[in-house]
């Protein structure tokens, strides 16, 4: 069980609390049971390094407060907008004979163990947590799932987690799952077509294409050349023959 230190804060404007924020501490108050609401202050350094460890909101914590060891459970935090630091802790006071209402996280174990995973299987993982009814003085840190032996097709389901006595999870009336041994999928690449090369595609049509009108249009450019020419000779033998006819 985590512990941390803390210390009464008398708090009573917003002035107060940004000032207790800049000197390193942060804000909490610890409510819940018969007890009034108690305003306290933490370690910013102490908190941040709790909140870096897995299942903060779901692990129960010793607040040393004047010398007396208070059970608690995190139920809130809330963080600066800018600087994404705590900022406020709300703690619920762990009352023996109670029952809170928790999310817990949920670990597989014994991979490597598992003849499916093996073969190429794949973990479906359907949830990561689980909330569960538990008695104040009997949270458990997480549930544990062991996947030795476990084949191709085999559902992981509440029933087969062990759980703490006095333990149950909200959802009743049915077996849920919480994770599957799912058959490996194999995706296949379409086919590439194949590519066409300059001389064979588009350009080389258009080539073709240019070639052919060429050779179309010569014949027809030389007959006009042709006819051009003996109508220029018809004309040079008229202006011969005119002078003589004079004479």
């Amino acid at each position: 069980m985590n512990s941390l230190e803390a210390s009464i804060r008398d708090t009573k404007s917003r002035g107060e609390l940004n000032s207790l924020r800049q000197n390193g501490e942060v804000p909490a108050i610890i409510y819940g049971g018969t007890e009034e609401n108690q305003k306290v202050s933490l370690s910013k350094k102490q908190v941040k390094y709790l909140i870096d460890q897995e299942n903060f909101l779901s692990n129960i914590i010793s607040l040393n407060l004047n010398g007396q060891s208070i059970k608690v459970l995190p139920r809130e935090v809330s963080y600066d907008t800018l600087t994404d630091e705590p900022i406020h802790i709300d703690f619920l006071r762990i009352v023996k004979g109670g029952k809170i209402v928790i999310e817990i996280p949920v670990r597989f174990i014994n991979n490597e163990k598992s003849p499916g995973l093996k073969r190429g299987g794949v973990l479906n993982i359907v949830r990561r947590k689980v909330e569960l009814k538990c008695p104040t003085e009997n949270v458990p840190d997480e549930l544990i799932v062991d996947l030795e032996g476990l084949e191709i097709g085999t559902s992981i389901k509440i029933s087969s987690i062990k759980l703490p006595e006095n333990v149950k999870p909200t959802i009743q009336g049915r077996d849920f799952v919480i994770a599957t041994v799912a058959a490996p999928t194999v995706f296949k690449e379409p086919e590439k077509p194949a590519e066409e090369t300059p001389a064979e595609g588009a350009e080389g049509e258009a080539a073709e294409a240019t070639a052919e009108e060429g050779s179309e249009k010569t014949p027809e450019s030389e007959k006009g050349k042709t006819e051009k020419a003996e109508k220029g000779k018809e004309e040079q033998k008229k202006d011969q023959k005119a002078p003589a006819e004079k004479k």
